[in-house]
């Protein structure tokens, strides 16, 4: 049994997540700014489906990327170099992060449906608005073909969606975004969890509780600024690779 979150109760100790499934913490019937920035300053998330209620999750162990680990094979390194040369390859971070989320929430190939519900996409375009939900968009000859958003609290980074019209754009848009995050000295950033594309990138699982610890003192310290990002495009950060 999951403990059922009213408005105003508290996460329950993390420790006391279910080992089967991995990390199942509670479930509450509404998702809003206020409840996700509590959620994710634990290590908690919400991943849940369209018809279920809101679900919280801490899994044993957390899968991240440190992103002095970062893996850009030979074949990433290829293809960001040929669209720079082409001068075809923009990267910009916020220019539109509601429809950078409406995509990663856009059914993909042999999948119905989406993870992303409504209430979701109100709450984190909430985050968004608040300073602490942020995108990184690539386009190809100015149209959007890939992209990434997630969660930024303090100097932490917490990974939620990628999408992909191109090959490899949201490999590009993570390549960026891990060089603005070493640039702002942030060490990790959070992959919740574990799958082998992701490690094929350099990701790795680690004990929830070194993930806690980490996110506790990361969440206080002062946060990136944002806005010095999107006043023009970062593509000169993918010229590291």
């Amino acid at each position: 049994m999951i403990p059922w979150l009213g408005p105003d109760d508290p996460f329950p100790p993390v420790e006391r997540s279910l080992a089967h499934p991995s990390g199942l913490l509670a479930a509450s019937r509404h998702i809003d700014a206020r409840t996700l920035i509590l959620a994710y300053s634990q290590g908690i998330f919400p991943w849940y489906a369209e018809d279920d209620p809101v679900l919280w999750w801490s899994p044993d162990p957390r899968m991240v990327l440190f992103t002095a680990e970062f893996v850009a094979r030979r074949s990433l390194v290829r293809r960001i170099r040929a669209g720079l040369n082409a001068g075809r390859l923009e990267v910009r971070v916020d220019a539109d992060f509601a429809a950078t989320m409406r995509e990663c929430a856009a059914p993909r190939r042999g999948r119905e449906g989406t993870w992303i519900t409504e209430e979701m996409f109100d709450a984190y375009c909430d985050l968004h608005y608040r300073g602490l939900a942020h995108s990184v968009e690539v386009l190809d000859g100015g149209q959007r073909v890939g992209g990434l958003y997630g969660v930024a609290i303090g100097r932490m980074y917490f990974g939620e969606s990628m999408f992909s019209a191109a090959p490899d754009a949201s490999k590009i848009a993570l390549a960026a975004l891990v060089q603005l995050l070493r640039l702002e000295k942030v060490p990790m950033l959070d992959c919740q969890q574990e799958t082998s594309h992701l490690a094929s990138l350099g990701a790795r699982a680690i004990a929830r509780a070194d993930f806690c610890s980490h996110v506790a003192a990361a969440v206080r310290q002062p946060p990136i600024d944002w806005a010095r990002y999107r006043e023009q495009a970062v593509t000169d950060l993918l010229r590291a690779y």
